[in-house]
């Protein structure tokens, strides 16, 4: 018992700090962020930069980042073995890097930024407490649950992701539960009380369940995982060629650039680039395009294939809520309770994290669509592939 009383106090003191400290830096993320969105919507040719900020930050990692552009892979891959370290340039180089991208009209996410700042500011309060090895792995987890935490608003997910995201198929140590749990919701707290607010969605009245509906919503949620695998070997491709064509990195980014506004004069339309929160918000008010996820797809892919900083979590969240709204009117369901499903699933099976999904979608939407958001993640995780966005997540 007293060996329980003194690990809890003692990870209530550091996992507290580290959520403060990963609040804090998560608040300041999205407030830059927020002001990128705003910019780049008020200056249309902002766009036409964006191949020159691509190739800027390219230039920057290369120069200034050496193994802190590996990004979330590196801190997976960190807690695993232990062999390295997390420098704590990744924080800047990151956060520099994303706000590039959304400014100039990238399509990107979030979750990667806050995940790499959480990682590598834990990483080096962990070397300043002058933690043992395991000690630090055990803070490094806590990074990523108070990063994830503290960006999207949802701390029993946030306290999950960081347990689950480590190896598919299976939850990580159950001794960081706590600590992982006071580092997502003290980076809450913080980031909340840095006057950042986080957008929510209805998903409105919950279906009855009765066989011709738990069939759609089969239907359905093997949909959802087929688009999380579209994403993710469409993006893995593109980043296999776009290597094979352009060996400088700088040359990637630009060239990326240079396709992704192409592609916004091909569609006619700006509407997929940045985060791309208009269309979950549209998706929850009304039947989306069934072009909308697979745009948001096309557009993501290229523009982290070619080496962009940014998450993919918002853009699934995109791509789902779009696909669930466009197949709520076929399979004659309510488009807000498809869209929340959606949003939630292709996550998951993207990122092979359904429990964390799970929960969040409950975070987000309320209990009461709870078992369906569990069978749409259960559903979509199993029909996503075997393998994730993360690519150190061991199986």
């Amino acid at each position: 018992m007293k060996a329980v009383v003194l690990f809890s106090l003692k990870w209530l003191c550091i996992a507290g700090f580290a959520g403060s400290v990963t609040g804090s830096a998560s608040a300041l993320f999205l407030a830059g962020l927020d002001l990128a969105t705003r910019t780049r919507e008020a200056n249309a040719w902002l766009l036409w930069l964006l191949p020159v900020g691509g190739a800027a930050v390219a230039y920057l990692y290369m120069k200034a980042g050496k193994e802190a552009g590996r990004g979330n892979n590196l801190i997976i891959e960190q807690i695993h073995d232990g062999n390295g370290a997390i420098p704590l340039r990744m924080a800047p180089l990151v956060l520099i890097g994303t706000w590039t991208t959304h400014l100039f009209g990238g399509s990107a996410g979030r979750e990667g930024t806050a995940v790499q700042m959480g990682g590598s500011l834990a990483e080096r309060l962990g070397r300043l407490l002058k933690l043992n090895a395991t000690d630090r792995k055990l803070l490094l987890i806590c990074g990523i649950s108070g990063g994830f935490g503290s960006v999207f608003g949802t701390p029993l997910a946030g306290t999950v992701f960081g347990l689950e995201v480590l190896a598919i198929g299976m939850i990580g140590s159950y001794e960081a539960l706590l600590p992982c749990f006071v580092a997502s919701s003290v980076g809450h707290l913080v980031t909340t009380a840095w006057g950042i607010r986080h957008i929510h969605y209805a998903m409105g009245p919950v279906p009855a369940a009765d066989l011709p509906f738990l069939a759609k919503l089969i239907a359905a949620s093997i949909a959802f995982g087929l688009a999380a695998l579209l994403f993710t070997r469409l993006t893995k491709q593109i980043k296999l060629l776009f290597g094979r064509w352009f060996k400088h990195p700088v040359l990637r980014s630009a060239a990326g650039g240079l396709i992704v506004i192409g592609l916004a004069y091909a569609v006619g339309t700006r509407d997929y680039l940045g985060l791309g929160l208009p269309l979950i918000r549209e998706s929850f008010e009304t039947a989306a395009s069934p072009l909308d996820f697979l745009l948001k797809t096309l557009f993501t892919s290229v523009t982290l294939g070619a080496g962009f900083q940014g998450g993919e979590v918002t853009p699934l969240f995109v791509i789902g809520s779009t696909l669930g709204s466009a197949l709520a009117g076929l399979l004659g369901v309510s488009a807000p309770f498809l869209a929340a499903v959606g949003f939630v699933s292709v996550f998951g099976g993207a990122a092979k994290t359904p429990i964390a999904c799970f929960v969040m979608g409950i975070e987000l939407f309320g209990s009461e669509g709870a078992v369906y958001l569990f069978i749409g993640c259960l559903i979509s995780f199993l029909f996503s592939g075997r393998t994730g966005i993360y690519e150190a997540q061991r199986q």
